[in-house]
């Protein structure tokens, strides 16, 4: 995505220096990859630790949990007199903001070192998990200008001495939207040597990669190449953004995507997105509500600054003038408000192993037992030939650790596909439990917890609810 710029600075670059990179052994690194619908197998946790790593589909922090990014973009290179919007995207409850960084092939100018620096130190300020992105590589192959994702290395390996020991507070997005449409297929073997370079380097953190087509992958090329592409990191670190604008104007085009990640087994985020883009409507509603059901991440476009106000979630920078699509990311029902939590390196980490003290009900009031709960059917979509359903759990006055729902469906609606959730079913009867990370629920408290896809017809069927 562009928008309206600003010159930054151009201060030489750091003296380079290199560092021998902790080779995983043999058995930690092995990759599994059999194409023709057989799963690709990414070890768990292979990064150091310490920092971000990747286990399955779900980004893991640096104290082993669970972290679902809730966020917008910042375009500090085109608006660095803008530096107090990370303290107004933080107080606005994000947990992530994705820093536009410039590296000198555009007129924008070059992000230095000691910029980036104070970037970082802010985010951590704020408690905002980092990602730094490089804007310059945006439309390759048709944008005039573009750089290759090889000079957005080489623009990386000359923050290495300000980015190393950071990898538990910041991601590296190599480059922005690296592939036009203009042959997207030759998105996949640069992004793999940049992946490959980047960890020569010695770059432990979590590398986040773009889509062609302008990232979104329209023509399904990162969809189809992303075994390859993920079994390419050596650290197993590698996470995908999809960026969904006008081409995911229909909620199904949404749960496609999202659909064929999970079958994969990859991890996915929304790296950008929209509400509106040249004048066509795109599903927010169901990236939204897919994404909170799924556990994937998403990082809204942008705060603030666009060409003529598109897509502007705040007026000239003011977190008071919050626009339409600003209250949508900002204050809607899967919105950021209402998602988000801290990475727990900032300490906000509610550990679930830790014991949780509750009030003892007094059994002649006949109060809540701690850990009961209910649970309800929602229906997200319903396109005739199917729908999706979200299920919420609440808990009662006592905390719950673990849930097990139970429920018959009327008629004849299955459950034809579901994530978040260990399910199983005997005829119209369904059994789902947690999967761990989405099994808390504080006291007094609802959370969607798991999301399916059904026949028809749509139905809502009262839920049992067990704590466990």
């Amino acid at each position: 995505m562009s928008i309206n710029m600003e010159h930054g600075t151009t201060d030489a670059a750091p003296a380079r220096r290199r560092r021998m990179r902790k080779w995983l052994t043999a058995a930690a690194a092995t990759l599994a990859i059999v194409f023709a619908g057989v799963w690709q197998l990414i070890p768990a946790g292979a990064q150091q630790q310490g920092g971000f790593s990747i286990d399955g589909t779900q980004l893991i922090d640096a104290n082993g949990n669970p972290f679902i990014m809730r966020g917008t973009s910042h375009p500090d290179v085109w608006y660095e007199g803008e530096f107090a919007s990370y303290g107004e995207i933080s107080d606005l409850g994000a947990n992530t903001v994705r820093v536009v960084l410039g590296s000198g092939q555009r007129n924008w100018g070059v992000s230095t070192a000691s910029r980036v620096q104070q970037i970082v130190d802010e985010c951590k300020a704020q408690r905002l998990i980092c990602v730094l992105e490089v804007h310059d590589t945006t439309g390759y192959g048709e944008e005039s200008g573009a750089a290759t994702l090889d000079q957005a290395v080489d623009f990386w390996e000359g923050l290495y001495s300000v980015l190393d020991g950071e990898e538990a507070y910041v991601l590296i997005n190599i480059g922005n939207e690296p592939i036009g449409n203009t042959n997207p297929q030759q998105w996949t073997q640069p992004t793999i040597d940049a992946i490959e370079r980047m960890r020569d380097i010695g770059f432990e953190h979590t590398l986040v990669v773009d889509a062609p087509n302008w990232g979104q992958d329209w023509q399904n090329v990162m969809r189809d190449n992303a075994p390859a592409v993920a079994a390419a990191d050596p650290d197993g670190n590698t996470l995908f953004s999809i960026h969904m604008y006008a081409v995911y104007s229909s909620p199904q085009t949404v749960i496609d995507y999202f659909d064929a990640f999970e079958e994969m087994g990859l991890p996915l985020i929304v790296g950008e997105y929209g509400d509106t883009f040249q004048g066509q409507t795109v599903a927010w509603e169901t990236i939204q509500s897919e994404a909170q059901a799924r556990g994937i991440g998403w990082l809204a476009w942008s705060y603030s600054g666009n060409t003529g106000g598109d897509l502007d979630q705040v007026l000239s920078f003011d977190p008071s003038q919050l626009t339409t699509w600003g209250q949508r990311v900002f204050t809607s029902a899967n919105g950021i408000g209402n998602t988000a939590e801290r990475a727990s390196v900032f300490g906000d980490d509610p550990d679930p192993t830790d014991p949780t003290t509750t009030p003892t009900d007094d059994p002649t009031t006949g109060g809540p037992t701690e850990g009961d709960c209910t649970a309800a059917i929602g229906v997200v979509n319903d396109w005739g030939s199917g729908w999706q359903g979200k299920v919420t759990v609440t808990a009662s006055d006592g905390a719950l650790d673990g849930w097990r729902l139970n429920w018959t469906w009327p008629g004849s609606t299955r459950i034809t596909s579901s994530w978040n959730t260990t399910l199983t079913a005997s005829g119209a009867g369904v059994t789902a439990s947690d999967v761990g990370w989405n099994g808390t629920v504080a006291g007094g408290q609802a959370r969607e917890v798991f999301g399916f896809i059904a026949s028809t017809p749509a139905a809502a069927p009262a839920v049992t609810c067990e704590a466990i």
